[in-house]
């Protein structure tokens, strides 16, 4: 048995491959997990739980029957998704988790956060997360209507990626004094996040002290999966491949 860790899927109606490999997944390798946490950016927007497209309404379902079938299941807010809520969980089973959050695996205290606030070098950026993290500017948003939620989140993902193309990688990445402040803070050795799209373990020092960053992939191509049992972690490629004649 292990515990599972997935993020940055951006899944919605037009993502039909991501859906059906996420079905899949759920379907076969999640069934067996101890748990399944997902980091944040299941979906590439969330304008509010009474608004999901047909794509999101199927992962929904797909999360609800892993969830009744025994399988806990952890949802972390990303920068895409921020505005999930109770409704989500209901309709899910799953259960949301602050970020960060300490997550004891088998033994071993991880850090586990979605990875955006870590990217301090880009400013513009986390004074926007700022902002709609804010509870009286996501109330507002919810008051207005979904076809002006839905318009309002159509520009800001433009805008987003208008952003990134102008922001070198460097900028968009990991702050490493962020990373190192984060794990002095929570005392562990061990970070775990997604949100940049690098998926790999690297060793980083703070103060003196060994420690463990590891980052999760995107599902833009592939899956991307930690896999963590009683021997430790390791992180898995999924081949879209082998979930071709899965169905949605």
């Amino acid at each position: 048995m292990a515990s599972l860790f997935i993020s940055d899927l951006h899944i919605d109606a037009s993502c039909r491959q991501i859906i059906r490999q996420f079905t899949g997944f759920l379907q076969t390798q999640a069934r067996d997990a101890d748990a399944l946490y997902i980091l944040g950016d299941l979906f590439d927007s969330w304008v509010g739980d009474d608004a999901p497209d047909p794509g999101q309404s199927a992962a929904i379902a797909a999360i609800k029957s892993l969830t009744a079938s025994g399988v806990p299941c952890f949802v972390m807010h990303g920068n895409r998704d921020f505005l999930l809520g109770p409704k989500f969980c209901a309709d899910t089973g799953a259960r949301l988790l602050p970020d960060p959050v300490i997550v004891t695996l088998y033994g071993v205290p991880v850090l586990v956060m979605h990875g955006d606030a870590l990217c301090t070098d880009d400013r513009a950026y986390q004074r926007l997360r700022a902002t709609v993290r804010d509870a009286d500017w996501q109330s507002q948003f919810l008051a207005l209507s979904i076809a002006a939620r839905r318009a309002l989140a159509g520009a800001a993902r433009t805008g987003s990626q208008a952003h990134m193309a102008s922001m070198e990688d460097a900028i968009t990445d990991v702050n490493a004094e962020s990373v190192a402040a984060a794990l002095r803070a929570a005392g562990t050795s061990i970070l775990l996040h997604g949100h940049t799209h690098r998926p790999g373990i690297q060793s980083v020092s703070v103060d003196g002290r060994e420690c463990t960053r590891i980052v999760l992939g995107d599902w833009h191509n592939q899956g991307s999966l930690l896999r963590w049992d009683s021997s430790g972690p390791e992180l898995l490629s999924l081949p879209r491949s082998d979930y071709e004649g899965t169905p949605e």
